[in-house]
């Protein structure tokens, strides 16, 4: 399907602004399919969910989201509830939805003619309530060590070496990781008490590496994955590390097991409505992001919210 009006979003704060452009001239010029196209950039206080009501309201067939997992999330949820699909052109550090769906990275040109070509997909989108607000997510929520390593990370490391950031931080990160005790209510089900000290919960599972965190997550099933971990001690994160990397890596990709598998460390479940309440307060994020410590949230699952084109 012919796009007639393209809207692109941009983080100006972002490097590469004049290879954007010239990316989006080459793929979608006047010259070329005759699309329209017309700019939007993301502000502090907005990262992108205006910008995208408003493109959409203009009447932009496909808004694409220029920048990280922020920005691609604060788009997503500008659309939900219009018609304008959303297209990614990954410029951030994780860009974890787009390496979920398998966008070219580290290619303006190669994700342009990705959105142009490219078919038409619903997707879920998970929403986390805490303290009354609905914040949308389009990968994963949660606490723990993932959430720990975005306050440990350095800033201008980050900057200069990327992914490469978060591997330095991990050592403080599993240091300043722990034990908590955990309600968890499934659905329409009773709590059940735990305990663990992190918790991912998302709507797709594979990060940086290939690894899959959350192996059964698929985009478009209707459900959230959760995924808890509780070692306590090197013998049980060696078990951790065996089910990540063994049990729900090496013998899923060869066909050994069909579905996520637990182990005495690590609780893999499925739900449509997730409610956790904390014995402590714990640092959390969404998308990659932080937003401080909460001690209880909410997530639900939307399901087909979002078209990606």
């Amino acid at each position: 399907m012919a796009i007639s009006k393209l809207g692109v979003i941009w983080n100006p704060s972002k490097p590469g602004g004049d290879q954007l452009r010239s990316a989006v001239e080459s793929v979608f010029g006047e010259d070329s399919d005759g699309t329209h196209v017309e700019w939007w950039e993301t502000t502090p206080e907005d990262p992108g969910r205006g910008m995208a009501a408003e493109a959409a309201a203009a009447g932009c067939d496909v808004v694409v989201a220029a920048g990280g997992d922020g920005t691609v999330r604060a788009v997503a949820e500008g659309l939900v509830g219009t018609d304008a699909a959303l297209g990614i052109v990954p410029r951030g550090t994780g860009n974890l939805l787009a390496r979920n769906l398998s966008v070219p990275l580290n290619d303006p040109v190669a994700a342009l003619i990705r959105v142009r070509d490219g078919e038409e997909k619903e997707i879920d989108l998970g929403w986390v309530e805490i303290d009354g607000d609905e914040h949308a997510f389009v990968v994963m929520v949660g606490f723990g060590i993932d959430a720990q390593m975005l306050v440990e990370t350095d800033d201008d490391l980050k900057d200069r070496a990327g992914w490469l950031a978060y591997v330095e931080a991990m050592g403080r990160a599993l240091a300043g990781t722990e034990m908590t005790d955990i309600s968890l209510a499934l659905d329409d089900g009773e709590p059940q008490e735990l305990r663990g000290h992190t918790m991912l919960i998302g709507n797709c599972g594979m990060v940086q590496g290939g690894i899959r965190l959350l192996p059964d997550a698929v985009l478009d099933d209707g459900q959230l994955d959760m995924l808890l971990v509780s070692a306590d001690g090197p013998l049980q994160w060696l078990d951790t590390v065996r089910s990540v990397v063994w049990e729900n890596g090496i013998r899923r990709i060869f066909g050994a097991v069909d579905e996520a598998v637990s182990t005495n460390s690590t609780t893999h479940v499925s739900a449509e409505r997730i409610v956790v309440e904390l014995s402590a307060p714990r640092m959390f994020e969404i998308d990659g992001e932080e937003v401080g410590e909460i001690s209880r949230f909410t997530v639900r699952v939307q399901p087909a919210a979002v078209t990606v084109r």
